[in-house]
């Protein structure tokens, strides 16, 4: 088990200490219902061109893919918020072997729909250095069918736990992006792809370092 995984296993083992039965059955009957969506099967695959990109960062630069592309692969890890604590472990395990991944020739970067001010603290907490950009309405995250709408009734349960997207997102349409990892090559072709609507599971970073 890679040390990621390892992570994950003991945070879920520390929900389940922590968290009462009932919202623990509300998520895991969310997750069951965005199985049955078909998610993975009708999203980008490998092969696809993604569409080209540009996004602002959290100082509000714009980063444009075609830029990126000229001379590097890219990373896109697609990420539900800072207020999820599976993505901040993903994070920041990336951030670990972020030299790696700069030595295979690529740019990491991710992408969530949270506004600019919630990415800028989760950066100053994670010592994230890489960009981490805002796609708003989850407009580019919606063309690679990576999207979904949180069911009505698990959102009693994520704002119980001080969760409320409309903050986050600056919307009122509770859509996230399922967290997914491309690798993207110079002619926007996806090369590797990990998505899971089991938010609990992350990519294999050994898998992807091999991939570039």
């Amino acid at each position: 088990m890679n040390t990621l995984a390892k992570n994950i296993e003991q945070l879920n083992q520390d929900l389940v200490s922590q968290l009462p039965q009932e919202i623990l059955e509300a998520f895991g009957k969310s997750i069951e219902d965005l199985k049955t969506k078909n998610i993975e099967k009708n999203s980008i695959q490998i092969g696809e061109r993604i569409p080209a990109f540009s996004l602002p960062n959290v100082l509000g630069k714009m980063v444009n893919s075609e830029e990126v592309l000229k001379s590097n692969k890219m990373i896109l890890a697609f990420y539900r918020g800072s207020w999820c604590p599976y993505c901040n472990l993903e994070l920041k395990f990336l951030q670990e072997n972020l030299s790696r991944i700069k030595e295979k020739n690529a740019v990491l970067i991710a992408i969530s729909p949270q506004s600019p001010d919630h990415s800028l603290t989760m950066i100053e907490k994670n010592n994230l250095e890489f960009e981490v950009l805002t796609d708003s309405n989850n407009d580019f995250a919606e063309k690679l069918g990576i999207t979904f709408q949180l069911q009505d009734f698990v959102l009693p349960y994520y704002q119980s736990l001080g969760i409320n997207l409309a903050d986050f997102n600056a919307n009122n349409d509770n859509t996230l992006p399922v967290p997914a990892v491309f690798v993207i090559d110079e002619n926007r072709t996806v090369s590797y792809k990990f998505l899971d609507v089991n938010y609990m599971s992350r990519v294999d970073v050994e898998d992807l370092i091999n991939a570039l």
